[in-house]
């Protein structure tokens, strides 16, 4: 016997039809009849008298309805005392500096209203250095590229973020309008992170499934000091959606990378299931809260939910 099966009898009792309570419970007529079959075939006793004006319940029915009633709150009540009681620990998330900038005061805010009892351990660096913390078991999870995913590790799809090109309006490189090529960015001087980070992964390889040898004039691994060197007219980057979604930062202009089907695909990944304490499988799922809530609301610019 199943506690659903209870809650489709009382839901039939309740609204005197197979029909109404189906709808009611967003399920198939037949597959609520089948599950009622199989409840009366359990107990070897006829609950339900269907009629063709509705359906009431025997007598041994009606005996079985208050029983089921009591035993459905008394598991509503154990569920809210569950819920009731506060979450403890300590979990350590880790945030690219991009996912950050739009994620990490959300997610953190969140966590602290609802887990007050989690101690929450925040790191933001580049993909690279979370992936080797994820491997030295120094994090239990990061929001990661798909690119720097591990088979071993436990990972969610969590967004797709279309790629920006981002320059100084003053400098000689500078490009106008909402869109521009991977073409038009190759004969630019870039300044890029590093070929340990998931983002110039992809886009060494989307430069080179073109056939272009792009121009890049310094690798800084610290977005901070890469968006000032291109606000500086040092050169040009490229970055997920997220930097340009961020709150406005002056001497910058943005264009989205036109190029079909080039975007990044963020993933929540942790370690496996068995290695993750409550408090960071928590954590995960407010990680996904928090990020849909924001694309819900149109505050993560050029940012699309992934399905699970």
């Amino acid at each position: 016997m199943e506690l659903r099966q209870l809650r489709y009898f009382v839901s039939i009792v309740d609204f005197g039809g197979m029909g109404k309570a189906a709808l009611a419970l967003g399920v198939a007529t037949a597959a609520l009849s089948q599950q009622i079959s199989r409840l009366e075939a359990e107990l070897g006793v006829r609950l339900l008298l269907r009629q063709p004006n509705g359906t009431t319940p025997t007598e041994a029915g009606a005996a079985f309805y208050r029983r089921a009633q009591l035993v459905l709150r008394h598991a509503d009540d154990a569920v809210g005392e569950a819920k009731r009681v506060r979450l403890a620990g300590a979990v350590s998330v880790g945030l690219t500096p991009a996912t950050a900038a739009l994620l990490g005061t959300p997610f953190f805010s969140a966590m602290q209203e609802r887990y007050p009892e989690v101690r929450l351990h925040l790191v933001e660096c580049f993909s690279g250095f979370l992936s080797q913390m994820l491997n030295a078991r120094q994090l239990d999870l990061a929001v990661l590229f798909q690119t720097d995913t591990a088979t071993r590790w436990n990972s969610a799809p969590l967004l797709r973020e279309s790629l920006f090109a981002i320059c100084s309006p003053s400098s000689p490189h500078a490009f106008s309008g909402g869109g521009i090529g991977l073409a038009d960015l190759a004969r630019a001087p870039l300044i890029l992170p590093s070929r340990a980070h998931g983002l110039r992964v992809m886009l060494d390889a989307a430069f080179a499934q073109q056939g272009l040898s792009p121009h890049v004039v310094a690798e800084i691994d610290s977005l901070g000091m890469l968006m000032e060197a291109v606000r500086s007219g040092r050169g040009v980057t490229v970055q997920q959606s997220g930097v340009a979604a961020r709150p406005p930062i002056t001497g910058l202009s943005f264009a989205r990378l036109s190029d079909t089907g080039i975007a990044i695909q963020s993933l929540v990944v942790s370690l496996s299931a068995d290695e993750l304490s409550p408090a960071a499988q928590t954590a995960r799922a407010v990680i996904h809260e928090t990020a849909t809530k924001l694309v819900e609301e149109g505050k993560w610019i050029g940012a699309a939910l992934s399905k699970p």
